[in-house]
């Protein structure tokens, strides 16, 4: 990989858990029947593997990069990472659920049924966390 943000993959541990922590947050925010079944399916991984939303983002964590630079390198001066993120949300979103849609094709049967169940509505959840992914990637790439 060699892209603009490829730097950050010197931090990734630390990058992998703070993105992971923004995932939980926005599993803990979801609301309603759908959002039962996404807390259900993220602790039915987390209980299959332990730690696994942090292990498959930092497994990840190239690929994402690799897909999110387009959109980096395009930021206007003066705007966050997450705004910009925000205001291209179609290709920003199709950037990561392409990533995470390749890596569900060789999980465990277990994590891809988890992941099957929730692909329907991922556009949308991914959607909400970009302001905050973007953030995060600003942040470390600052």
């Amino acid at each position: 990989m060699a892209t603009s943000l490829a730097p950050l993959l010197t931090q990734r541990d630390a990058l992998a858990v703070d993105l992971a922590e923004v995932i939980e947050q926005q599993v803990k925010a979801q609301s309603g029947l759908s959002g039962t079944a996404v807390k259900a399916a993220y602790a039915a991984a987390n209980k299959f593997k332990p730690g696994v939303v942090v292990k498959a983002t930092s497994s990840m964590l190239p690929d994402f990069l690799d897909g999110l630079a387009p959109l980096w390198d395009s930021r206007p001066a003066g705007t966050s990472f997450g705004a910009h993120l925000a205001a291209n949300e179609a290709s920003a979103t199709e950037a990561l659920l392409a990533v995470t849609d390749r890596q569900a094709e060789s999980a465990p049967k277990p994590l891809a049924k988890a992941y099957a169940s929730l692909r329907g509505k991922a556009k949308g959840y991914v959607a909400e966390a970009l302001v905050p992914v973007g953030d995060v990637i600003e942040r470390y790439a600052a």
